[in-house]
């Protein structure tokens, strides 16, 4: 999928934890549930997709849920981190099969129904997501 030696692996999976964080705080706050959800599908999902490790020897999509906890540590802006991921997908869209961006919208949708359903401003993300990755 990615290649082992490119710094957009780890580039890649960053953003990634940028647009969960996204999703999961765009109702200004991240309820222990959501990040139940992602932890579990980090674990079932997103690590056995490839092989990559960052420079620890650490799976690289991992980083999805370190740059999610630090975002959550320093009360990140929901809006901001979902423009972050927005500009790394329109400068890499080759990083972004079929099969990821149907893995991605999957753990989104997930991650907003994880409390209480999706909420109104969770909505409004994932379906900004959406149109993102069908223009």
């Amino acid at each position: 999928m990615l290649d082992a030696k490119s710094k957009k692996s780890k580039e890649f999976y960053q953003n990634l934890g940028k647009l969960f964080y996204a999703i999961a705080m765009a109702d200004y706050s991240v309820h222990a549930k959501e990040m139940e959800c992602l932890t579990e599908l980090v674990r079932e999902h997103w690590l056995p997709l490839d092989d990559n490790v960052d420079e620890f020897g650490t799976d690289a999509a991992f980083q999805i849920e370190t740059v999610f906890d630090w975002l959550l540590e320093y009360e990140k802006d929901s809006e901001t981190c979902y423009e972050e991921f927005e500009a790394f997908y329109r400068s890499n869209k080759a990083l972004f099969s079929e099969e990821i961006k149907n893995l991605t919208m999957s753990t989104a949708r997930a991650i907003a129904g994880a409390f209480f359903g999706s909420n109104k401003a969770e909505l409004v993300l994932l379906g900004r997501l959406q149109l993102l990755f069908r223009g």
